[in-house]
């Protein structure tokens, strides 16, 4: 059962927050007001690694779920069904059932009188971008419009992500391999070989003593030094959740070779495609910018767009203001100042984010072709080494014996 964070009054007009164990948000809400509570805000608590790193924030709804929900919804919008009559058929019918329970807090939300885009916002699952485009979409009387930007962007960044991931599996089946037989060898295979050259009490060859000496003798060293580096980077990545360490993290990820490029476009490829549909949907510039550059990961960027906003909104156009940021490439910056000019800026958007889709896309196959033949490589260095080091003393007695 989980545990929801609750704002409430009693009769006396008492504010306070208490814990209230519950299957979902309307159940809690319900039993608060079954013992004559005036609730404010229910939100699920927080677990502990969330506390330990400071966040507070509950998993966002996404993934083929949020789309498939979408897809209902605007499905319905667009028969002519009102928005009440399609949260009530939502929330009990929904291809996601963990969804249903959160239809039903924005279906009770929206019954009081809270517009969609509000009581979307109160359940503090569904990403901003969406909020504020359904926030747009209320404002033009275009709803079922605004849905159809989201979903096509939902479809193509989902996409992108997936493709990503896919790339990525079989170095990473190739990195999890390689520890797998290397910590085996270490563990189990040394040892015994290594208690049998002690019995037979040989001279064993300096590649043989090395393994040994490193595997067997300086072992608690060897754990001590892998717990440490573990630590280290517990600590670091904990120290990245902070703002400064963040930042920090942040700047030393954009000067690595290859990777900073990588990384740097990826991210503005999604701050492109995010601000191109929040403006196909009729959201104001300097407020989808904000939206945009909030729904980025790197803090960095983040930022500097904020800033870029705020020239934005002090007069300045946006090729000018992304270009004060000093992170955005000439061609983008190019492309955007045609945008603006033929006004058709979201059009442009659109496409310089596919632009650099595709371009991170090249980056990342040319990186995985040459990571995974280093990854071959060195396995087998290292276990060649190990094998022939091990071996090397048998085939020595077998040589001295047949001498």
């Amino acid at each position: 059962m989980a545990e929801f964070l609750c704002k409430v009054a009693d009769g006396s007009g008492r504010v306070f927050v208490q814990i209230e164990p519950a299957e979902s948000i309307t159940e809690a809400r319900q039993k608060l007001s079954d013992r004559g509570l005036f609730v404010y805000s229910v939100r699920p608590r927080a677990g502990l690694l969330n506390d330990l790193f400071g966040k507070r924030r509950q998993k966002m709804v996404d993934g083929n779920d949020f789309l498939v929900f979408n897809q209902q919804f605007n499905t319905l919008i667009k028969a002519g069904i009102p928005i009440l009559k399609a949260l009530d058929l939502l929330s009990e019918r929904a291809a996601a059932q963990r969804l249903r329970p959160v239809l039903g807090e924005v279906r009770r939300l929206v019954r009081e009188g809270t517009t969609l885009s509000e009581a979307l916002g109160q359940q503090g699952v569904f990403p901003k971008v969406y909020t504020v485009s359904v926030l747009a979409g209320e404002k033009s009387g275009n709803l079922s419009g605004v849905l159809e930007y989201y979903i096509a962007y939902q479809r193509v960044t989902t996409g992108l992500r997936k493709k990503l991931i896919s790339t990525l599996i079989y170095p990473t089946i190739l990195i999890c391999t390689a520890t797998f037989i290397v910590t085996y060898l270490v563990s189990s295979v040394i040892p015994k070989f290594a208690g049998l050259y002690t019995d037979l009490n040989i001279d064993l060859p300096a590649a043989t003593r090395i393994l040994l000496a490193v595997t067997v003798t300086y072992r608690p060293y060897l754990l001590a030094t892998i717990a440490l580096l573990a630590f280290l980077a517990l600590a670091a990545f904990a120290w990245s959740r902070s703002e400064r360490g963040g930042l920090a993290m942040e700047k030393v990820r954009m000067r690595l070779p290859l990777i900073g490029e990588t990384i740097t476009k990826f991210q503005f490829a999604q701050f492109c495609r995010t601000l191109s549909t929040l403006l196909a949907g009729g959201t104001p510039l300097v407020q989808a910018m904000e939206t945009a550059g909030g729904a980025i990961h790197s803090r960095l960027i983040s930022d500097a767009i904020a800033q870029g906003a705020q020239l934005v909104r002090e007069g300045q156009s946006l090729h000018n203001s992304l270009a004060s940021t000093g992170l955005v490439p000439d061609l983008a910056l190019e492309m955007v100042e045609v945008g603006e000019a033929s006004g058709s800026l979201s059009a442009m958007l659109a496409s310089v984010a596919e632009f650099y889709e595709d371009d991170v896309n090249t980056l990342l196959t040319n990186l995985v072709a040459l990571i995974e033949p280093a990854i071959l490589i060195f396995m087998a260095i290292v276990i060649a080494f190990i094998l022939v080091a091990l071996y090397l003393p048998m085939f020595s007695l077998s040589v001295g014996s047949q001498g």
